[in-house]
């Protein structure tokens, strides 16, 4: 039988973790569950509330498959990394972890094409043709999600092959340099994903910038509902965006090896990111009001109770 080899930080880690995982899942299945309702009642969903179907399905096996591995790999450390199945489940966690960002790149490229005014034909075109582009939009995500997962998973198995016969044939000088070309490409596939959606987040904001101080030198009164509907929107990208930024530099000191120790700097670090899916999707429930209206009525019902 394993037994766990807890310390007072590991301990600490997988209770934060645990109660921000939990309270991240609640409000993405509320997303979701909502959404749902409103397909069966209406028989159909717009652009938009096919993204954020998508994007909370996503979240919610994320924070669910991230809080699996956490929790063995604190627990039970030495269990846990002799596992066959352990490359597998770190695939299909990475798989969420871009398909949440690239989804989230999608969400803020809509609502650019959708409100930014430009009279350029092409930009035209995709604003005519928005609704038909997005389901070709999630499904790239979804495969260059699969994509990077399935790479992964391909680098991790041959390394792990190499380094089975390098170390069994005493060859230890060799191994050193394959890890590292290992983390080499590991980074280079895992930043590919997350450059080109904070890449489309970049120009999305950009635009739409643009084309809210366009809007704001045709019309000198705050009351226009075009100008309105850019501030939401810029609003919601703009708080993306700076999540954004400091979710993914975080990232990158996890990928670090030497930052991977006990001390309160990863502590914070790791609290961010597992609350980063929960406190951006609340963003996006209070910019839609059928999500507010709806969660407004569920909590005043139960304060009523």
């Amino acid at each position: 039988a394993q037994q766990s080899n807890v310390t007072a930080y590991g301990a600490t880690a997988v209770a934060i973790i645990t109660l921000q995982t939990l309270a991240g899942m609640w409000i993405n299945t509320f997303i979701v569950c909502v959404l749902c309702t409103a397909r069966v009642k209406k028989k159909t969903l717009n652009s938009n509330e096919k993204i954020l179907l998508l994007l909370g399905c996503s979240r919610f096996w994320h924070l669910c498959l991230s809080w699996i591995y956490s929790f063995l790999s604190i627990i039970f450390p030495s269990y846990f990394y002799a596992l066959p199945t352990r490359k597998f489940l770190l695939c299909i966690q990475n798989f969420f972890d871009c398909s949440n960002f690239c989804v989230s790149a999608c969400l803020c490229v809509f609502y650019c094409i959708k409100i930014a005014n430009f009279r350029n034909s092409f930009f035209i075109y995709l604003k005519v043709k928005i609704d038909r582009i997005v389901p070709w939009l999630l499904l790239g995500s979804v495969l260059l999600s699969l994509a990077i997962s399935s790479s992964l998973y391909s680098i991790i198995d041959k390394a792990q092959c190499n380094n089975h016969n390098s170390t069994g044939q005493g060859n230890f000088s060799k191994v050193s340099g394959k890890i590292d070309d290992v983390f080499f490409s590991m980074y280079f596939i895992y930043g590919f994903g997350f450059v080109t959606s904070f890449t489309a987040v970049i120009f999305s904001a950009l635009l739409l910038l643009f084309s809210l101080w366009r809007q704001k030198c045709k019309v000198q009164t705050n009351s226009n509902p075009s100008m309105d509907a850019h501030i939401r929107a810029m609003k919601s990208i703009l708080s993306f965006f700076i999540i954004y930024c400091i979710n993914f530099v975080f990232l990158s000191l996890t990928l670090i090896p030497s930052t991977r120790e006990e001390n309160p700097m990863m502590f914070l670090v790791y609290m961010f990111l597992y609350g980063f899916p929960g406190v951006h999707s609340l963003i996006l429930i209070f910019s839609k009001p059928m999500l507010k209206n709806t969660l407004i009525k569920i909590l005043s019902r139960v304060k009523c109770k």
